[in-house]
């Protein structure tokens, strides 16, 4: 048989592919809810990369409440680094959208660009991996948080009250997690 060059697809995935047939069920107003948020999924992951160079190239946005405008050009007046991988072990790791640590002063910036409300938990984490892989206790640091999105910001100070214990259930978690690991490998 002499198949068809599809080479430029290897790797991809149709959004009717068969890897997630579940749209084989779904009726016209589904499916196109299914590719609306796909899209907006996209969209978004365009944003934060488009985000990430602006503040890298130190590039701010005309002044704006807009949500992308406010993000960026905090993220460059605070001297902010973006998309940074914040790593406990092989089962505990993230990408802050942007961080700035200096003066025992930890800064966690998040975008969020889907209408689905953002939860601040998932700063906290990243404040708790940020202090396990650099050795900081959060008793011994201010942190501020913030989630830009729908054109606002949230703005949070966790206390080691609201840090100490997620970093005690990584540390607890990742032990049941890697012996369970090993145990599938003996």
């Amino acid at each position: 048989m002499n198949w068809n060059d599809h080479s430029r697809l290897q790797g991809q995935h149709a959004f009717l592919g068969a890897s997630k047939y579940h749209w084989i069920n779904y009726d016209a107003a589904r499916i196109a809810e299914s590719f609306v948020n796909y899209q907006a999924k996209e969209r978004g992951t365009r944003l934060h990369a488009y985000a990430a160079e602006s503040i890298a190239l130190g590039q701010k946005l005309p002044r704006s409440k807009k949500t992308l405008n406010s993000y960026v050009n905090d993220a460059i007046g605070f001297c902010m680094t973006p998309e940074v991988v914040l790593y406990y072990s092989e089962n505990c790791y993230g990408t802050a959208d942007t961080i700035h640590f200096a003066n025992n002063f930890l800064r966690i910036h998040d975008l969020k660009t889907g209408l689905v409300p953002a939860h601040m938990e998932q700063l906290f984490i990243y404040d708790a991996l940020f202090c396990l892989e650099y050795g900081v206790k959060p008793r011994d640091i201010q942190i501020e948080n913030r989630i830009y999105q729908n054109d606002d910001i949230w703005i949070v100070n966790p206390t080691c009250e609201d840090i100490d214990p997620i970093i005690s259930k990584i540390i607890e978690f990742n032990k049941i997690i890697t012996e369970l690991k090993l145990g599938a490998t003996a």
